[in-house]
């Protein structure tokens, strides 16, 4: 995202000051300091340091914009390095890990949720909430009705 260049409502202020000083007739005698000459240098040097700045801020930009394409080629680079060390050593390789990958058999083993428990009960139709021993189905509690 672009930075946002820089105004001066300050220096508006004064575009606007200096033309309403240079149309008084006859000249305004404001001392010897403030002379329109010196009025109008005094606002063009801060449009020059503005402009300057804004540029800087446009060259920032386009050095950000550089950089994330720079980063964006090398992590595709980390991405191929890590793949080719993974299909050249193996996933559960020394030298795979060496790379910064994760040895196979090192990862966390994945645990599966048990179905019946935990979720449901509230959200229902009424009925009673619980893990759904019915009597119905295999081994569940009540299943031998037939002695």
């Amino acid at each position: 995202m672009a930075r946002l260049k820089r105004t001066s409502t300050i220096l508006d202020a004064a575009k606007k000051r200096l033309s309403g000083l240079k149309g008084i007739t006859p000249k305004a005698n404001l001392g010897p300091a403030l002379t329109d000459t010196i009025y109008q240098a005094k606002i063009d040097g801060v449009s020059a340091l503005l402009d300057a700045y804004n540029q800087k801020i446009a060259e920032l930009d386009q050095m950000q914009n550089d950089l994330q394409a720079a980063e964006a080629e090398l992590n595709d680079l980390n991405r191929r390095i890590l793949s080719a060390g993974e299909a050249q050593y193996g996933p559960d390789s020394s030298e795979y890990e060496m790379l910064g990958g994760t040895r196979k058999s090192e990862r966390k083993k994945s645990t599966k949720k048990s179905g019946g428990s935990g979720s449901g009960g509230t959200s229902g139709s009424g009925g009673t909430s619980g893990s759904g021993d019915s009597g119905t189905g295999s081994g569940g509690a009540g299943g031998s009705a037939t002695s």
